[in-house]
């Protein structure tokens, strides 16, 4: 890919990933001053057949004015799929694909879009999670999210179980982890106002490796990106990892071993830092 947009360096560290359906244009701006890291314009589930042409025209309206966000397009399958590229193409750095499954899809997607679109492939089916390695190395993905309502109505099961949907979350943060992405953003909360549900939903993403979620309401973004806010201990903890690595010898940090995969991990932390420390990208100049 070529030098990553502000909005892609976003994405890649972002905590929180604010979906506004396209049909509602009121709800642009609003949807920025929430303090999402990044606001996802949505042109697929969250609009009616019926507002489809609507909602495109608002977005790309909207992006005509110099603000960043990223647009999730209807599936490849769709008879909306053409128009809504046709409409996003140049006017954002990122699109949200879908039911991501087929590698060759998202290539030819690649090719279709203008050179150094990035994409976030949305892994909500059986056959994603199987080809997950595959979706996540197709050269333009910025990092993978989970799609666990839609695939845990697939599989017949409960979307708010852990168990049932453990696995499939596992296996899309190693590979992402395989194919050199960033760690992956954690599907919806779908209890929009509990609050005590939202974090031990977020708890159990951060344990399994993911790195930020995708949120329905402006409510869900402040306590999402509070908990995936590295804690001081952790800041502390990774400052001393990495000065103690500057000395250029193998040493031991709080009883633990400080080796490359300890420092990697310690760099990690203060990237995450770092990137909670600007504030929100969400619009401005590209």
């Amino acid at each position: 890919m070529a030098q990553p947009s502000p909005l892609q360096d976003t994405v890649m560290l972002a905590r929180s990933f604010l979906f506004v359906p396209g049909h509602r244009p009121e709800r642009f701006e609003k949807a920025v001053a929430s303090g999402a890291d990044v606001v996802i314009l949505d042109l697929e589930d969250a609009v009616a057949a019926d507002r489809k042409e609507e909602a495109r025209g608002n977005v790309a309206a909207w992006l005509d004015q110099g603000h960043q966000a990223v647009v999730r397009v209807n599936g490849a399958g769709t008879e909306w799929y053409a128009d809504d590229l046709d409409a996003v193409g140049g006017r954002t750095s990122v699109v949200m694909v879908p039911k991501a499954e087929d590698p060759a899809e998202l290539t030819g997607l690649t090719d279709r879009l203008p050179a150094g679109t990035g994409i976030v492939p949305l892994v909500e089916t059986a056959a994603g999670v199987l080809k997950a390695f595959e979706v996540c190395a197709v050269s333009s993905v910025l990092r993978p999210a989970f799609g666990g309502v839609d695939l845990a109505a697939q599989l017949g099961v409960d979307h708010t179980s852990y168990d049932a949907l453990r696995h499939a979350r596992s296996a899309l943060v190693v590979a992402a982890a395989a194919a050199g992405r960033a760690a992956p953003v954690d599907g919806v909360t779908t209890a929009v106002r509990d609050n005590a549900v939202l974090r031990a939903d977020i708890a159990h993403a951060i344990g399994l490796g993911y790195g930020g979620k995708l949120c329905v309401h402006p409510e869900q973004v402040g306590t999402t990106n509070r908990d995936f806010t590295p804690a001081d201990e952790q800041i502390a903890w990774a400052h001393r990892v990495v000065a103690a690595a500057g000395h250029g010898s193998a040493t031991v940090v709080d009883g633990q071993m400080v080796d490359r995969p300890v420092l990697l991990r310690a760099q990690a932390v203060l990237a995450r830092a770092r990137a909670a420390g600007s504030g929100p990208v969400a619009t401005g100049d590209e």
